[in-house]
């Protein structure tokens, strides 16, 4: 019998990793973002554990109709640095959308994320689709609403 003052710890064998599904379209990017990654981290459950990957598996579907208010399509930028003298490269968000829907979205969940070794694992549990169409139907995913 376990005494009400012991420490539970979660043993690997007993996670409950799912594929969760999410349709981020017409919702706005920092708040999806931020909803995301509290399910990559498996915060929306009971067993939550912060030093524990027992997050699900997500797929984002319609990465490409997220939006953003304000003038943030023009105003918000993107920064990229190559390492050399004179080599950053930077884009707006609309520009970002245009060429590639999915990446906005990628930066946005991974800012939200733990830094270090578990944000890099908890990212690794991420799809993102700029369209309705995936690959993750053998999964069985699950439709969850933000």
């Amino acid at each position: 019998m376990r005494n009400k003052f012991d420490t539970f710890y979660l043993s690997s064998n007993k996670l409950d990793k799912e594929w969760v599904i999410v349709d981020v379209e017409g919702g706005t990017l920092g708040r999806v973002a931020s909803k995301i990654a509290a399910i990559l981290r498996g915060k929306n459950k009971a067993n939550f554990q912060p030093n524990m990957d027992n997050g699900d598996y997500v797929v984002i579907i319609n990465a490409g109709r997220v939006k953003v208010t304000g003038r943030k399509t023009q105003d918000k930028l993107y920064h990229k640095y190559t390492g050399f003298p004179g080599g950053i490269n930077t884009t707006n968000f609309q520009d970002m959308m245009n060429a590639k829907p999915e990446r906005a979205l990628e930066i946005a969940v991974k800012s939200v994320l733990p830094k270090g070794r578990m944000g890099r694992q908890l990212y690794r549990n991420l799809h993102i689709y700029g369209g309705s169409e995936h690959p993750h139907i053998a999964q069985k995913p699950k439709q969850v609403v933000l």
